[in-house]
């Protein structure tokens, strides 16, 4: 690849937390004109996702391109519950490797990949990185005996759900300043200005807090969604009673509070977010157009995992491997290195591939091994060949601790659960994972496949849990049950 200023672009990077992909496919109901006109100007992968449904797994992934077993990240380093401080040692960022090449970088928002150590120690420069916000666990307990934890209301309020001895939560509700976001924006749009003016290829990460529950938002942006726009998903329906234990319990004790009418509210408070954070897109993309570089800059826009928002009954994001929490937005704007913007792609991509992606665009020499692949062939126009044909995800649980693997095609979704009966999916004939073929026998050939197709990519990323113990050997068919010709 020429290193041309056309094949060496800037490249802008906004990503919000928690945003579901269908919130920026055409026809959504989420008030969000300038994602969808980014996607009418550029490329929309329709099947990303995320490796793992949790924060800081995720953002590994994204900044790493490499997957929770190589990464070592694998829940969240702002507790004690974490299993790791952060980055495996010796790892490194692909900014790291594009500040090498001459880029200016900076880094601005949410960081959430190592406790230890900031953005500036992994090839980014910036001043407004937000930190853990590390729980202390002894001030923690002495939270507990406040009267906010001690003294309970008698009585349920509006998108509220009790918890007797843990804090207040409500779900949903009004919000007039969002000063982190506010000043992500704030910070962007003037660093696009200085960057544009210094001559070399830059670029800049954008990281948003907001679609993250509980939904507070400005009165302006829920009105801009009509309560009748937002309806009770198709899966709302499910009774979970096919699905693990803990899915049933998140549902019949936590969410299943809040009536049917409240599950509206709230997925209307999703959308209203997305409206917010929109307009924050908004500005960033305008301030690009007038610093004249909008055509040799590369825009990427995503979220680091989803959120269920009311499907089967669920809010937020964890282990009910359901695609809601999994699926991520993913618009790639390049106007000299996309052909024919407006096209959507549909083959399976995660997050992990923009690292070698990014590393290319930005002529870094070398071929190092990554966990994903560049994605520059189908800015191209056409797919790589022997594209992936399946996708893992890997999850050893949140501030809970549960075995949790996944494995994708384009008709499949089958999920491993260490701690409970196994599920599969036919995407096809059930897209909103409401029937589990796990237990039928007539579908034990394709989920011995998909177990099968599990362990080959699974052994390809170093992934530890094939332990043989009587006890914790529970998947349908082993990790030696590989063969050769599974792909």
């Amino acid at each position: 690849m020429s290193q041309t200023k056309s094949s060496r672009p800037n490249i802008l990077i906004v990503m919000t937390d928690h945003q579901r992909a269908d919130t920026v496919m055409p026809g959504h109901p989420a008030p969000a004109p300038n994602m969808k006109r980014l996607a009418a100007e550029g490329l929309t992968f329709t099947s990303a996702y995320c490796p793992s449904p949790h924060c800081c797994p995720s953002r590994a992934a994204f900044h790493t391109g490499l997957m929770p077993s190589r990464s070592g990240v694998w829940n969240n380093i702002g507790n004690d519950m974490r299993l790791s401080w952060g980055l495996n040692e010796g790892v490194r960022c692909w900014a790291q490797d594009v500040r090498e090449r001459g880029y200016e970088t900076t880094f601005i928002g949410k960081w959430h990949v190592d406790a230890s150590k900031g953005p500036e120690c992994y090839g980014w420069a910036g001043e407004l990185a937000t930190g853990l916000g590390f729980e202390q666990l002894e001030e923690l307990w002495d939270a507990y005996a406040k009267p906010e934890f001690t003294e309970q209301p008698q009585t349920r309020g509006t998108g509220q759900i009790m918890r007797p001895g843990y804090p207040p939560y409500t779900l949903y509700g009004i919000r007039e300043q969002q000063h982190h976001d506010l000043s992500v924006t704030e910070r962007a749009v003037q660093e696009i200005r200085d960057l544009a003016s210094m001559g070399d290829p830059w670029c800049l990460f954008a990281g948003f807090t907001g679609p993250h529950d509980p939904y507070f938002v400005p009165q302006r942006y829920l009105d801009r969604v009509p309560p009748a726009a937002a309806a009770l998903p198709p899966s709302y329906t499910d009774g979970l009673d096919d699905k693990p234990r803990i899915y049933q319990r998140m549902r019949r004790q936590i969410f299943g509070q809040l009536t049917e009418s409240e599950v509206c509210e709230a997925i209307r408070h999703f959308w209203a977010y997305c409206a917010f954070l929109d307009d924050q897109l908004g500005q960033i993309l305008e301030a690009l157009e007038d610093s004249g570089q909008a055509e040799d800059t590369l825009v990427l826009f995503c979220s680091d995992h989803g959120d269920y928002c009311g499907d089967h009954g669920l809010f937020a994001k964890g282990i009910p491997a359901f695609r809601g929490a999994y699926r991520v937005p993913a618009i790639v704007r390049w106007p000299a290195g996309i052909a024919s913007p407006g096209r959507s792609v549909d083959s399976l991509v995660s997050l992990v591939d923009f690292a070698p992606t990014f590393k290319e665009i930005a002529g870094c020499s070398g071929k190092a091994s990554l966990s994903g692949d560049s994605l520059v062939p189908f800015f191209r126009g056409a797919e790589p060949p022997a594209w992936r044909n399946a996708l893992l995800g890997q999850c050893n649980g949140v501030e809970l601790y549960y075995t949790q693997r996944w494995v994708q095609t384009d008709r499949w979704r089958y999920v491993f659960n260490g701690f409970d009966f196994d599920e599969l999916y036919d995407l096809h004939a059930d897209p909103n994972e409401m029937r589990n073929l796990s237990g039928m026998n007539d579908y034990d050939t394709v989920k011995n496949q998909m177990a099968r197709t599990m362990w080959r990519l699974a052994r390809a990323e170093n992934d530890a849990v094939i332990n043989p113990y009587i006890t914790v050997g529970l998947a349908p068919v082993g990790p030696g049950a590989v063969s050769e010709d599974v792909r």
